[in-house]
C-alpha cells in the first residue's frame, strides 16, 4: 500500500442504514486492518476516543480511496525521478527495468522507451551490474566506486526493494565521477611538481633551518616552535591544531625536514577538498583496469606515495566516517589493498594531521572515531592565531611587502605608521593568510612606491595618527625609509622584552632567541641605554 491510510481519512459521516452486527473500530485504525473485515461485512463503523460512532466505510469507498492514494504516490515518484540529475535504475524480481531516469539515459546512452519492461541483462553485462548483486543478496551498497564501462567510473548507492519479508526488486543510483577523477589526478600531478620546486628552493637556500619560512618572534610563537622541535625528534604521530590561515602546513613541513632525509617524500592531502566519492581511490590508489576511465595504468594512493616519509592529513576532521575505519586499519597493520586490487601491500610512513576543528567535540558528537583520534593525537601542537601574537604582524608585514613587491615588480619605499597601526589593531580572523592577502592588495594599489591607508579593505579600521603626536612616538606620521621603520619596531620589541624580563639581559636575549652579545650590539645600534 502506498501509504498508511487510517479509517478517519476515508470514512463517510453518519451511520449506515443497517448497523446491526457491524464491526466497529477506532478511527485511527490503519486501512490494512480494516480491509479484512470489509471482505466479510458490507461496512465498518468508526469510533471516536469515547467509543461513540462517528462514521462508516464500505468496500467500494475503501478501494476508491486506495486507488486515489496510489495515483498520488505515483505522481510524486514520477516527479522525483524526472527531477533528479543522477542516474536511477529500478528493476523487479525478474530483472526487468521498472524505472529509468534521464540521468541514466545520459550516462549509458540508452533511451527509456527502449529499456523499460525488458531485462537489464539484455543491455549490460551481468558482471558490470551491481544492482544484480543487490537483488540476489539483499544487501545495500553506499558510496562505492564502480567501473560501469571501459571509459566510465560511477559512484553507486543501491538498496533492495522489500515487500514484507521478500526482496521484490532493487534500486541503484549512479553518479558519473570520471571527470572528477581526471581533474583530481591533474591536481595531484600539479601538487607533486610544486613540492619538488619547493624542495629545490629549500636546498638552494643558504639556511638549513626548516622553520625559516615561519616568520615571527613573539613569545607565543617561540613556545610553539620549541614544542614542534621536540616532537620532531621522535617518530610520534603529531596533531596540529589551529585556525584556518595560521600556517599549519608550514609546521608540518618543518617537522618533516627535521626528522627525514632529503629524499623522503612529503605527501599532503586536504581532507576537506576531496569529495567523499574520491576518498578511497585517493588514499589507497587503484589497480590497472579498475578505473580505466581515469588512468589505464592505475595509480598509487597517498599512503603508498608516502612510504618512507610523511603523510600530512590536512583538515582531518573532514574525513568521512567510513574512510576513518579503513584508514585506522592502515595505521594499525601497515598494510592495505588498492581499490580493485587483490594483492595486499606493505607501507610505512609517519603521520602529521592538522585541523581547525575540535576533534574531541566531534568524537563526542559521533562524527569522528575515538580510536582514530587517540591514534593521531600522540603529540598535540597548537599554532596560536595572529591576534594572540600582534608583535609578529610587523615582521610578517615587511616580509610580505618585500616578497609581493618583487613578485609584481613594484618597489615599495616604506609603510606609514597609520597603515601599520591599523594592521596591528585588526583582529585577523583569517590569520596570516588574510594578512598576506591585505598586503598584496596594498602593493597592487600602491602609487610611486607608497602604501596608502585608503587602500585598506573596508573591514580593517583606518587609524589616522594625530599631527600633535610627540616626535619619535609609535603614532608619528612620517615618510621614512624601510630600514628606519624596522629599527623603530625592533627597538620597541627589545624594550618590551627587557621590561618583561625585569631588566635581565640574559633572560631577554633568551626570550628573543639571540645571544647576549647580539642583544648588546642591537641595543647599542638602536640607542638603547645599556
Amino acid at each position: 500500500m502506498p501509504r498508511k491510510l487510517q479509517l478517519k481519512d476515508i470514512m463517510v459521516s453518519g451511520l449506515p442504514e443497517r448497523a446491526t452486527d457491524v464491526p466497529a473500530l477506532p478511527k485511527d485504525t490503519i486501512l490494512d486492518e480494516v480491509l479484512p473485515l470489509l471482505k466479510r461485512s458490507e461496512t465498518v463503523i468508526a469510533l471516536d476516543e469515547s467509543g461513540t460512532p462517528i462514521g462508516h466505510i464500505d468496500l467500494k469507498t475503501a478501494l476508491d480511496e486506495i486507488l486515489l492514494a496510489y495515483k498520488k504516490e505515483k505522481a510524486y515518484l514520477d516527479t522525483i525521478l524526472q527531477t533528479i540529475n543522477d542516474s536511477c535504475t529500478v528493476i523487479d524480481c525478474e530483472k526487468k527495468v521498472v524505472h529509468w531516469t534521464e540521468g541514466a539515459e545520459r550516462i549509458f546512452s540508452v533511451r527509456e522507451e527502449e529499456i523499460l519492461g525488458k531485462p537489464i541483462t539484455d543491455f549490460f553485462e551481468a558482471e558490470h551490474l551491481e544492482i544484480l548483486n543487490t537483488l540476489e543478496t539483499g544487501s545495500s551498497v553506499r558510496n562505492q566506486q564502480h567501473h560501469a564501462r571501459e571509459d566510465l567510473v560511477v559512484l553507486i548507492n543501491s538498496n533492495p526493494v522489500r515487500l514484507e519479508d521478500r526482496v521484490i526488486g532493487a534500486v541503484v543510483s549512479e553518479t558519473d565521477i570520471t571527470s572528477q577523477i581526471r581533474l583530481n589526478n591533474e591536481l595531484h600531478s600539479t601538487s607533486e611538481k610544486l613540492f619538488r620546486l619547493e624542495e629545490q628552493l629549500r636546498k638552494a637556500s643558504p639556511t638549513d633551518n626548516p622553520f625559516s619560512y615561519i616568520k615571527g618572534n613573539s613569545r607565543a610563537l617561540k613556545r610553539t616552535l620549541e614544542l614542534t622541535r621536540k616532537a620532531a625528534r621522535t617518530d610520534a604521530n603529531i596533531l596540529i591544531n589551529g585556525e584556518s590561515g595560521v600556517g599549519k602546513e608550514l609546521f608540518a613541513k618543518a617537522v618533516h625536514h627535521l626528522r627525514e632525509t632529503d629524499t623522503a617524500p612529503f605527501i599532503a592531502i586536504n581532507c576537506g577538498a576531496i569529495s567523499e566519492s574520491l576518498f578511497e581511490s585517493e588514499i589507497f590508489g587503484y589497480e590497472k583496469g579498475a578505473f580505466s576511465g581515469a588512468d589505464s595504468k592505475g595509480k598509487k594512493g597517498k599512503v603508498e606515495l608516502a612510504k618512507g616519509g610523511t603523510l600530512f592529513l590536512d583538515e582531518i576532521g573532514e574525513m568521512p566516517l567510513e574512510m576513518q575505519v579503513k584508514f585506522l586499519r592502515v595505521l594499525q597493520e601497515k598494510r592495505f589493498f588498492r581499490v580493485g586490487g587483490t594483492k595486499e601491500l606493505d607501507v610505512d610512513f609517519r603521520i602529521i594531521a592538522a585541523t581547525n576543528r575540535d576533534l574531541k567535540e566531534l568524537v563526542d558528537e559521533g562524527k569522528f572515531r575515538e580510536d582514530l583520534y587517540y591514534r593521531l593525537n600522540v603529540v598535540n601542537i597548537k599554532v596560536p592565531p595572529l591576534r594572540e601574537r600582534i608583535e609578529d604582524i610587523i615582521e610578517l608585514t615587511h616580509y610580505f611587502l618585500y616578497e609581493i613587491s618583487m613578485k609584481y615588480n613594484r618597489p615599495i619605499h616604506g609603510i606609514s605608521q597609520e597603515v601599520m597601526q591599523s594592521l596591528m589593531n585588526h583582529s585577523w580572523p583569517g590569520n596570516v593568510r588574510e594578512l598576506h592577502n591585505v598586503i598584496e592588495r596594498l602593493v597592487i594599489f600602491s602609487d610611486h612606491g607608497e602604501i596608502r591607508i585608503d587602500d585598506l579593505p573596508p573591514e580593517i579600521e583606518q587609524i589616522h595618527i594625530s599631527a600633535q603626536s610627540p616626535p619619535g612616538s609609535l603614532k608619528e606620521k612620517a615618510s621614512r625609509t624601510l630600514n628606519e621603520q624596522l629599527g623603530e619596531y625592533e627597538k620597541n620589541i627589545i624594550l618590551k622584552e627587557l621590561k618583561a624580563a625585569g631588566g635581565n639581559k640574559q633572560q631577554c636575549a633568551a626570550n628573543l632567541g639571540i645571544t647576549r652579545a647580539t642583544l648588546y650590539n642591537r641595543m647599542n645600534k638602536l640607542g638603547i641605554e645599556l
